[in-house]
């Protein structure tokens, strides 16, 4: 049976759900149809001609990157610039491009997450968490029916604190409810105020999933017209969020992390801050251009901060405190294929997906 561009996109965005992008990117589909029939998969960290021509050449009508190539509108597309060629010949090529970049930055197990298991790093756990980005649902269910909705909730993605699952709390009570000329209630009479006794069920849900969760409330509960409240939260929500910051088992010294790090991510050069002559323990990290949250690096401790770049006044603050490093932006980012060939592969084992072969960063060291 044939695979569509969709069923790719939404076992991507399974992984990495859309909502977690920040509100400058533009991940999801950048060109092509959903329902297009997949013929191969190449996997990129850049869309470039050279990787547009590679797909072509190896039968993959669909690219999924880690940069959108559409990363700004376009006015025009005349061939002027390298993205305006790639749309153009992506198109004529019957060529579908999907991108997922700062959602799989911030996902569970994403890019910063794949950066630590490279390093060997332990007891990894969100360095930014997300804020604003959490909902407590409330709503009023018959006692014999309470397990039936809490299981409904749990299983449409609710209920996750940390590493708990399946968490919620429960009160009885009593509710009250005249059904009117019309109605069709699941107890009581039509015109006689009735009482029931129900479990107030209160439940905590990560907002891009309020649409699901709705759904499986209103099809669960046995009442006709349920009520259920839905709140905001100003809780950070630490399963998902920026950088990543954990352990190394063996107290190391700084230079020889520094070259060990030069070593997994076969970087040209690895700029760093003055040695302090202090053993690394704790390490901190953002793939890609992550200076700004070496503040809350230094903040949690961290001996060593690692980033793919940075600006030169964004290097002095702490840095007696905490050694920076700077590996470069496509070297930090370059594992981001091995996450989509596991999530593409594991859904749908009898696609092809290629690695592409292609080397798209712009900067060489001498």
């Amino acid at each position: 049976m044939a695979t569509t561009v969709k069923e790719i996109a939404t076992a991507l965005e399974k992984f990495a759900p859309l909502p977690l992008q920040d509100g400058y990117d533009n991940a999801g589909l950048q060109i092509g149809l959903t329902d297009a029939e997949v013929t191969g998969v190449l996997l990129c960290l850049d869309v470039t001609e050279q990787v547009v021509d590679e797909a072509v050449a190896l039968g993959c009508n669909l690219i999924v990157s880690h940069h959108p190539l559409l990363f700004r509108p376009l006015k025009r597309i005349v061939g002027n610039s390298y993205v305006e060629r790639c749309v153009i010949k992506a198109l004529s090529k019957g060529i579908a491009i999907y991108s997922a970049h700062t959602n799989l930055d911030n996902a569970q197990g994403g890019v910063n997450h794949r950066i630590a298991q490279k390093l060997g790093l332990k007891n990894v756990r969100t360095l930014v968490p997300k804020e604003n980005s959490l909902l407590k649902l409330v709503t009023y269910v018959p006692e014999l029916q309470a397990e039936a909705v809490r299981q409904a909730l749990f299983d449409a993605g609710c209920g996750e604190i940390g590493n708990y699952g399946s968490c919620s709390y429960n009160t009885n009570g009593t509710g009250t409810f005249r059904a009117n000329d019309g109605c069709n209630p699941y107890c009581g009479k039509i015109g006689e105020l009735h009482s029931e006794e129900e479990v107030r069920i209160e439940t905590v849900l990560p907002a891009y999933i309020k649409n699901r969760v709705i759904r499986a409330l209103l099809s669960a509960h046995p009442y006709e017209e349920p009520a259920y409240d839905i709140y905001a939260l100003q809780n950070e929500w630490d399963r998902n969020g920026s950088g990543v910051i954990g352990e190394l088992e063996v107290p190391t010294d700084e230079k020889d992390f520094l070259l060990k790090i030069k070593e997994t991510f076969n970087a040209g050069c690895v700029k760093h801050t003055h040695i302090r002559g202090k053993a690394i323990v704790k390490v901190a990290l953002c793939g890609g251009a992550g200076a700004s949250f070496a503040g809350a690096a230094l903040a949690s401790g961290a001996d060593i901060y690692i980033t793919g770049e940075a600006r030169y006044h964004e290097l002095f603050d702490g840095t007696n405190r905490m050694l920076y490093a700077i590996i470069g932006h496509y070297e930090s980012e370059q594992y981001t294929t091995e996450i989509f060939k596991e999530v593409i592969s594991e859904a749908f084992p009898a696609v092809n997906v290629v690695t592409s072969e292609i080397c798209t960063n712009p900067i060489e060291c001498l």
